[in-house]
């Protein structure tokens, strides 16, 4: 087992039911307002439809670890990484100490109106360890034109974590509001069930992983993983306890009609504006750019309230999120609907799992009882499985899992009976520096699903090399009675049919030219954009690069004032193989 040490210098610029049925006949009647995002800037007024709200955002893409978006908060507009596997919005202050030194605007106090409550977030795991701590707060917060006054949210004066080395001031959890730590804090307190200052969870909001944790791989120019909050599995109990007060006590399902009104005036923002009925749908897309290895993919996008322009929602495939009963976990159903199931996350069943044409057998480290599922997390930036299964296909691959570059391997998914396969040019990871003869694949070990509310049920985590190769489509649905509109996830596949030999020939380009990958990154984007060309299902598509003699970058069609920067670097490099 070797050390990898990697130093980096950078220039960073700054849908089953009838009611599914219901949604997509809904969805195909669309109005104008919808706006999309990016090839070419274009000057866009944000319009209100008749039928709800509608937004977009570009993305920013920190060498395809952390994406990330522009939110204004308070006074200041800054970029926070988008995370669909967390479900609360936390920025650090200008009262912060210690690891504060950033590019990325802090959020200045001055209107920041404190509850009384502080957050503490944990990251890291036995052998790491870095925090993120401060004020709950609200302020008006806004996103792609859609604002929303009073937010609630953290604003971290404490913290060791490295999430400002990315670019990014913070963090916006896009999970269901039942999950938000900071959504616990506040109701709790408005029920009187709390003292000033009490933090759910635990104590401890566990990690997803440090951003310096090393796990096995690291890119040649920066560690691959940079997970920044993945809580732990939430405790409902003390949410649902009866209130410390005079009155006589109420069970505690008397409390869950309270609870889930309250999402429209405590949760998370997103989470607000579907309690609200704000948007057009209840809704978000997603696509991820690639800035690494091939330059170019799907343009880096977040639509709100509906699917971008010219995508067909009867093009995607559907898949609902699974839902937790309380014996697993789960939030009590209301007694007007007792048979209601809610989601915890965005974790969606799985049909198989299939490496390079053949399936996968199931994990023998997962309760048989258990079925088979997935979480789809952008704010991961690996693909996650169990242990048993990713040591069989890094067994395949190769000696310590090292493989050529040039051979490309299809990891697919399948799901509602279409398979997803990552593109083999996100399947892989440079070995060594000044070299793409070996690679390896940006595949990790998670923990095994278990029963009886102890943790999620999802066997494989579903990260950005997965997300970079389709469109996704969250759908919240009714968050108080999901039987009526259940969450789904939707997806589209963007992978072409020459993905194989288009490895090749980056492998190529990058071999005749310094022997590394190209590796870029693009700050989050203010404004509205115009697709300069997309799919044939519709989907916006990134421009083309070519790489010159020195290593350096230039696009086809640059993003109007998007820097693509050329990183300096300097590396000493030995290799981890298992």
């Amino acid at each position: 087992m070797g050390l990898m040490i990697v130093t980096v210098f950078c220039l960073p610029a700054g849908v089953l039911s009838s009611s599914v049925q219901v949604l997509k006949r809904q969805a195909e009647r669309r109005t104008d307002g919808g706006m999309y995002i990016p090839l070419l800037r274009t000057p866009t007024t944000k319009k209100r439809r008749r039928d709800g709200q509608t937004g977009s955002i570009g993305l920013g893409d920190f060498q395809d670890v952390t994406y990330s978006v522009l939110m204004k908060i308070g006074g200041i507009e800054t970029p926070v990484v988008v995370d669909t596997g967390s479900s609360d919005l936390w920025v650090v202050s200008d009262a912060c100490t210690g690891n504060c030194s950033a590019s990325a605007p802090l959020y200045p106090q001055a209107t920041f109106q404190s509850t009384g409550l502080d957050v503490q977030l944990l990251y890291g795991d036995s052998s790491t360890g870095t925090y993120a701590y401060g004020p709950i707060g609200k302020d008006t917060i806004g996103l792609a034109g859609l604002t929303l006054p009073d937010q609630y949210f953290a604003a971290i004066n404490s913290t060791n974590t490295s999430v400002l080395e990315t670019g990014s001031a913070g963090i916006f959890g896009l999970g269901f509001p039942v999950y938000s730590v900071i959504w616990q804090q506040v109701f709790q307190k408005s029920e009187g069930s709390t003292g000033s200052k009490r933090f759910l969870h635990g104590q401890s909001i566990a990690p997803r992983y440090s951003l310096w944790q090393s796990i096995r791989n690291f890119s040649v120019r920066w560690p691959t993983e940079k997970n920044f909050l993945r809580t732990t599995f939430p405790s409902l109990s003390s949410l649902l306890a009866p209130p410390k007060s005079s009155h006589s006590p109420r069970q505690s399902v008397s409390v869950i009609p309270e609870l889930l009104a309250s999402y429209s005036s405590l949760g998370p923002f997103l989470s607000r504006l579907v309690a609200q009925d704000s948007l057009a749908a209840p809704m978000f897309t997603v696509t991820l750019q690639r800035d690494s290895v091939d330059v170019g993919g799907n343009i880096g996008m977040l639509a709100i309230g509906e699917l971008p322009e010219g995508v067909n929602n009867a093009s995607l495939t559907w898949a609902q999120v699974r839902g937790y009963p309380p014996s697993a976990g789960g939030l009590t159903p209301p007694a007007d609907s007792p048979d209601e199931v809610y989601p915890l996350t965005w974790e969606i069943p799985l049909d198989d799992v299939y490496f390079d044409g053949n399936k996968l057998p199931r994990s023998t480290l997962s309760p048989s009882d258990i079925s088979l599922t997935a979480l789809v997390d952008t704010g991961s930036s690996l693909i996650r499985g169990p242990s048993d299964i990713i040591q069989s296909i890094t067994n395949s691959l190769g000696s310590g899992g090292s493989f050529p570059c040039a051979d490309p391997h299809s990891l697919a998914f399948q799901i509602g009976g279409t398979m997803f396969p990552i593109d083999p040019r996100d399947f892989v990871t440079q070995a060594f520096q000044d070299s793409v003869d070996q690679c390896t694949a940006n595949l990790v070990s998670t923990d095994p699903p278990q029963w009886g509310g102890g943790g999620f049920l999802y066997s494989w985590s579903l990260g950005d090399p997965f997300l970079k190769s389709v469109l996704t489509a969250f759908h919240y649905g009714n968050l108080s009675y999901p039987s009526h509109d259940p969450p789904r996830i939707g997806f589209l596949s963007t992978v072409p049919t020459t993905a194989a030999s288009d490895l090749q020939s980056a492998v190529a380009a990058a071999s005749a030219d310094g022997g590394n990958f190209p590796l870029t990154s693009n700050p989050a984007p203010s404004g509205t954009f115009s697709a300069a060309r997309t799919n044939s299902n519709g989907v916006p598509k990134a421009s083309t690069t070519t790489r010159k003699s020195n290593g350096s970058l230039r696009t086809g069609h640059l993003l109007d004032r998007w820097v693509v920067v050329a990183l300096s670097i300097g590396v000493v490099l030995s290799r981890e193989l298992w």
